[in-house]
């Protein structure tokens, strides 16, 4: 008779998410990315460094889009690398450069080497955002190396403008960083990259001066390096704990966190979204975002609307599990979801109503309560 507990095996939540994984990942490229906090700390001289190694091991590499901004050590690095030739874009009477992507294809190399993942693409490319082709030779099964900062990602896009004053226009889903299958950080101390700003082997003289001016604080840079230092060891803590889980290590099962995080369309809704994003990072929780069509919602506004499935569309590129349903009430539609998905966690806005009609009609976070006792309620101010 066998006397082992249920705790000596895997999860089957744990071993259907290592089949699912797998299934995805059998015919996929590997995407390993480059992470680091700032320009110039090195990341494209990292990613050449590797791909050179994996040349000399073997491996078919390509340099698909490489910008080297004129250093001379990187530009030494490509030097007997493969490159793609770049596709020609006219815009309004200018010449610009993109990756190739359908000759990317074609070569069908074992790694391609693709820099700048944030990077928006010229009008009337086949795709708006550089990372949507890097997704597009991922599912041809083309390993790609890219390179991108910290501050690209969605979730601490807020986060990065609080610590900057600078509001960064080009955005990453974090569902990118949770998929790649090796990360490596690329980090130097502030005062180094600082020298090598002030030497102009980052930007040229102007370009430096106003970089100083504005994003190369020593202030400003010593917390972007904490976001990627903390972003990065999230991710390894992340793949030893699913490593754990699906070969059952004695120990390393614990009760997991569900939160929800209820969408309604306020223009505060995307910093909702990147607080609910980093809170299921830190307790290392699923997540899940919910709309709840009620017969009120058919007066909203157009851009009302146009709010919610934008944020809908945000929460999923963050990585979460996102839904809509129709209820008669909201709080009675997020309990029955809660209920159903094992939701441990919720978090709403916090109204900007006047204190007189709480008191006449309580806060939607206390109905919720209310109507799901099993799962702790939330709320955020000013959303």
């Amino acid at each position: 008779m066998n006397n082992a507990t249920d705790d000596s095996r895997p999860s089957p939540e744990a071993l259907l998410k290592l089949a699912q994984a797998e299934e995805a990942q059998e015919n996929k490229g590997k995407l390993k990315i480059f992470l680091g906090y700032a320009a110039g700390v090195g990341k494209t001289y990292s990613m050449l460094s590797a791909a050179r190694q994996r040349k000399r091991e073997g491996r078919e590499v390509v340099a698909a889009y490489v910008e080297s901004h004129g250093r001379a050590e990187t530009d030494v690095l490509l030097e007997g690398l493969e490159s793609i030739p770049r596709l020609r874009i006219v815009y309004q009477g200018v010449t610009l450069f993109e990756l190739d992507t359908d000759a990317v294809l074609q070569r069908r190399p074992q790694i391609a080497l693709v820099d700048e993942l944030a990077h928006t693409n010229a009008p009337g490319s086949r795709h708006e955002k550089r990372w949507q082709d890097v997704q597009e030779l991922l599912s041809a099964g083309i390993d790609v190396y890219t390179t991108v900062n910290v501050q690209h990602f969605e979730s601490l896009n807020d986060v990065v403008e609080r610590i900057t004053g600078v509001v960064v226009q080009e955005t990453v889903p974090d569902l990118l960083l949770d998929l790649a299958d090796e990360i490596q950080l690329v980090d130097i101390p502030p005062d180094e990259l600082l020298e090598r700003l002030a030497e102009g082997k980052i930007y040229i003289p102007e370009q430096a001066a106003r970089a100083m001016e504005k994003f190369f604080q020593p202030g400003n840079l010593i917390a972007l390096r904490e976001l990627s230092l903390r972003r990065a060891a999230a991710r390894v803590d992340d793949q030893m704990r699913s490593y754990l889980e699906t070969r059952a290590v004695a120990g390393s099962r614990t009760v997991a966190e569900r939160i929800l995080v209820c969408i309604s369309g306020s223009p505060f809704g995307e910093k909702l979204l990147r607080t609910t994003r980093r809170l299921a990072d830190e307790m290392k929780s699923p997540w899940h975002a919910l709309y709840i069509e009620t017969p009120d919602t058919g007066r909203f506004s157009r851009e009302n609307r146009e709010h919610i499935w934008r944020d809908l569309r945000l929460a999923e590129s963050m990585g979460a599990t996102v839904a809509s349903v129709s209820s008669t009430t909201v709080a009675e539609a997020v309990a029955d979801y809660a209920g159903r998905h094992h939701i441990t966690k919720i978090v709403v806005g916090k109204p900007t109503k006047p204190r007189w009609r709480e008191l006449l009609r309580p806060p939607i976070a206390d109905r919720i309560g209310s109507s799901a006792p099993a799962a702790k309620s939330t709320s955020t101010s000013s959303a």
